[in-house]
């Protein structure tokens, strides 16, 4: 993943966490974090 692409996914993630008026979206959430961790090839898949 690129430097870009990392910036762009911890942006909408601190955005769903702390924008009041964007809905709480768990399963992106989740989903960011998975891609985030992903990054630096450490990542455990998460259970559904």
């Amino acid at each position: 993943m690129s430097e870009r692409e990392m910036e762009a996914k911890l942006v909408e993630l601190d955005r769903l966490l702390n924008d009041p008026e964007v809905r709480m979206d768990p399963h992106r959430v989740w989903l960011l974090l998975q891609e985030i961790s992903g990054a630096n090839g450490t990542a455990q898949p998460i259970a559904a």
